[in-house]
């Protein structure tokens, strides 16, 4: 799925010890997405929402939480037949968020993510001297 990046989307009963790095890797490189390669999303599907561990390609690495990589995985959930509804919770290692969208004729559109917005960095930008 292409929510602005690629995605492949991957459900599977058990996330928790999964060793995200190694299968991620396998995955992300493998000739079916070359020669970009591809996020990977390993996605738990629980009674109210989503699990999701996500393998972000450039970070090469497990990320906290991947927005997009999210955003597909519910989609992928209601287009799989896992939910009938318009919003899902999905819990990422990084928190917890919500995508909700409208679905008309098997088409879904309208897609919001929402979830908390911490501060969690300042800092000040030093110009260097290119004379130097």
């Amino acid at each position: 799925i292409d929510t602005g990046s690629p995605h492949y989307v991957l459900f599977m009963e058990e996330i928790d010890n999964l060793n995200v790095f190694e299968e991620g890797k396998r995955i992300r490189w493998s000739a079916d997405f070359a020669p970009g390669g591809t996020n990977v999303n390993f996605v738990k599907v629980l009674k109210n929402g989503l699990s999701i561990r996500t393998f972000e390609r450039g970070v090469e690495d497990e990320t906290l939480a991947c927005g997009t990589g999210i955003t597909a995985s519910a989609i992928a959930a209601v287009l799989k037949g896992h939910f009938d509804t318009n919003s899902i919770d999905v819990k990422a290692r990084g928190g917890n968020l919500k995508v909700e969208f409208k679905i008309s004729d098997k088409k879904i559109t309208d897609i919001w993510l929402t979830g908390p917005a911490v501060f969690v960095f300042e800092g000040e930008w030093l110009e260097m001297n290119n004379e130097q």
